[in-house]
């Protein structure tokens, strides 16, 4: 294809780039270096901070950026997935990149790679970083997206890597222990920069990586913490811990920790101000139609398990909107609502990596009261119709199925 037959659209090179390369996911950075030479993306003059972490990532990031834009910051942020537009993985100084700056990063993007086969991540990955490069940010947030040593995001040079936690998931790719996982994601360390470890429950390996790394130990539970009404950082400066943080005090603190680390200090204000911030489908709740309507994106156990200690207490019936990929635990997902009054409504998320209903249906109790349904647009309908005054509506399991019931629900 010549450069006169590129996309004039961003849905048009969204295709492109699903359609460039036979795998989803294919890890390994050999193929980037080239490329981002190219585009000069791999090195930046203003502090970068990457953060890694099965679970936690996407709300320290918007932790982060909302302190350090208090402080007055420019600030470049990378996230994904999205939940509904393209344009949400990129935000830029002035707000989310446009379809015209997306459309011109993945333009220089298709000359640089000179043919070498991108995955869809990968590109757009450089595109974004291309986009942030030629912006007037003087803070760069970036989310890897699987794992971290092998990641795509691993391309750019950090001056503070963050993990914000260590759990089973996406095991076929990353390993099957904590320990293996742990390995993987501390690999977006640097020599001699800021290692952050978010989690107070550390694998065991975790001190042994960052020595191999030659990064600089900075650890929750030892170098900083939150407890009680108190947040303390490795420089022993205290702030005030507001009394509920709706994306969790442990990510308020792995993201005050981060940012102090680059020079962004942040004061009691600034904690409180962000203490009431929420992120879409992260414990989000909507009133739709007279009913509580609450939507989690946590796709594995441990993201689950959070999620329903952060729900509150429902006088009648869980109505539950279901989809979860097949490669997730979906029994002990499930496991979770023993003892509950619920009713499932199954679906599969429109992506072929989705479990079926009948693998969904499986996971059941014999005594669960259940329908499957043809689409996660449908079984959100069928909840909100059946739902009392008394009963929450309650949308999990994925990003996926989040992004449809919510497009639904709207």
């Amino acid at each position: 294809m010549t450069d006169t037959s590129l996309p004039d659209s961003l849905a048009g090179w969204l295709r492109r780039i699903e359609a460039m390369h036979p795998a989803e996911i294919e890890l390994g950075l050999d193929r980037l270096h080239g490329v981002a030479a190219r585009l000069a993306v791999a090195h930046f003059s203003v502090p970068v901070i990457t953060v890694a972490g099965t679970n936690g990532k996407g709300s320290t990031l918007r932790l982060m950026a909302a302190l350090a834009e208090r402080q007055g910051r420019q600030v470049c942020l990378y996230t994904s997935p999205h939940l509904h537009v393209f344009n949400e993985r990129v935000r830029l100084p002035e707000g989310l990149a446009s379809d015209a700056q997306l459309c011109a990063a993945f333009a220089q993007v298709e000359q640089a790679r000179a043919g070498v086969p991108l995955t869809y991540f990968e590109f757009t990955t450089l595109a974004a970083l291309w986009l942030f490069k030629a912006s007037t940010a003087d803070l760069i947030l970036l989310e890897v997206g699987l794992g971290g040593r092998l990641d795509a995001v691993n391309i750019v040079e950090p001056d503070v890597s963050v993990v914000t936690s260590v759990g089973l998931d996406h095991q076929d790719w990353l390993g099957d222990t904590r320990e293996a996982i742990a390995a993987e994601k501390c690999g977006i360390g640097r020599a001699d920069k800021p290692l952050v470890f978010g989690e107070m429950d550390w694998p065991d390996n975790l001190v042994s990586l960052a020595a191999t790394l030659g990064s600089s130990p900075v650890f929750a539970g030892r170098d900083f913490h939150a407890q009680g009404e108190a947040l303390v950082l490795s420089d022993n400066r205290q702030l005030r811990l507001p009394a509920q943080v709706r994306l969790g005090a442990d990510n308020l603190a792995t993201a005050c920790q981060a940012l102090a680390l680059v020079g962004v200090e942040c004061g009691d204000a600034d904690v409180a101000a962000v203490a009431e911030l929420g992120l879409f489908g992260r414990c989000e709740q909507q009133h739709i139609g007279g009913v509580s309507c609450w939507f989690d994106v946590g796709h594995n156990l441990p993201a689950v398990q959070r999620f329903l200690q952060q729900l509150p207490a429902c006088a009648g019936t869980r109505h539950l909107v279901f989809g979860m990929m097949a490669d997730k635990p979906v029994d002990a997902v499930i496991g979770l609502f023993d003892g509950m009054a619920t009713r499932w409504y199954l679906a599969a998320p429109q992506i072929p990596r989705a479990a079926p209903t009948a693998r969904l249906r499986e996971g059941l109790p014999d005594t669960a009261q259940y329908q499957e349904y043809a689409s996660v647009a449908a079984a959100t309908r069928a909840a909100l119709d059946a739902a009392g005054g008394e009963d929450q509506v309650v949308v999990f399991g994925s990003f996926y199925t989040v992004s449809e019931a919510r497009e639904q629900a709207q």
